[in-house]
């Protein structure tokens, strides 16, 4: 079974000119088939601001209302997208960007309003993912760049999470490929001691995760990224690694979540 690497890039990236730059230069040296998943960083606040909308988070999750849905479709399936697309044309690789509504690759549905009313953001399962579609796409030498949009069977578009979006491919692409689920950001991996990068947990299991969760080591931002990564090794993805970018081609650094 031939080898594929789905990557998912954070906004601290995103909105680092020189991270965003040094990671794709690492990108397009990766062999073989890859997916590109990338978040929308802090652009779409800062837009919102210049017109004048204000941006609602809870629990540090952003709330997609009437106003702030155009602006995330823009920023990230337009802007951001592009010049992820561009910047990798111009490294050799030959990248198409995508959101879920472009030729129905992911079907999502509307986040139901209780307890939280997140507005228009998206969820999707595995099997919501078109991925005969994705490997066509592969299979004629595409590199695929998916932004934090989808869109319901009724053509709404949704906010989406990238993390789960990065998830959800690698579990789908699993029938065809044994696939490597990364995902990069600013710190080593894990650490024990958020103050301390010489603290990576090498290995993280579900039992491990729930003692370290309880114990609070785990906690905000990291808790859906490791969720989403043990749901994915749970359903025959081959690896599942969280590492900083700059450590993209090391096999060793990071942290690897198992079983």
């Amino acid at each position: 079974m031939q080898s594929l690497t789905v990557i998912k890039i954070g906004g601290n990236i995103v909105d680092n000119e020189g991270a965003l730059t040094a990671f794709l230069d690492t990108y397009a040296q990766i062999q073989g088939p890859k997916v590109l998943v990338h978040g929308g960083g802090k652009l779409a606040t800062r837009m919102a601001n210049q017109l004048g909308i204000e941006t609602q988070m809870v629990n540090g999750r952003r709330v997609t209302d009437d106003a702030m849905l155009p602006i995330a479709v823009m920023v990230y399936a337009g802007l951001i997208n592009k010049k992820i697309v561009a910047q990798l044309q111009r490294r050799g690789c030959d990248a198409m960007g995508f959101s879920g509504a472009d030729a129905q690759v992911i079907t999502s549905h509307k986040r139901s309003v209780k307890p939280i009313d997140y507005g228009f953001v998206g969820d999707f399962t595995p099997k919501d993912v078109n991925k005969t579609r994705i490997k066509q796409l592969i299979e004629i030498g595409l590199c695929p760049v998916f932004s934090a949009i989808t869109a319901d069977k009724e053509g709404q578009l949704l906010n989406t999470n990238a993390d789960t979006i990065a998830s959800n491919l690698a579990v789908a692409l699993a029938s065809y490929y044994e696939v490597s689920l990364v995902y990069c950001f600013e710190r080593s991996g894990v650490l024990q001691d958020i103050n301390n990068e010489n603290s990576v947990i090498s290995t993280i299991n579900r039992e491990s995760f729930n003692q370290l969760k309880n114990a609070g080591i785990i906690a905000d931002g990291m808790l859906p990224k490791i969720e989403n990564a043990l749901a994915a090794i749970d359903q025959n993805v081959k690896k599942v690694c969280i590492k900083k970018a700059e450590h993209l081609l090391n096999e060793q650094a990071g942290t690897t979540i198992q079983l």
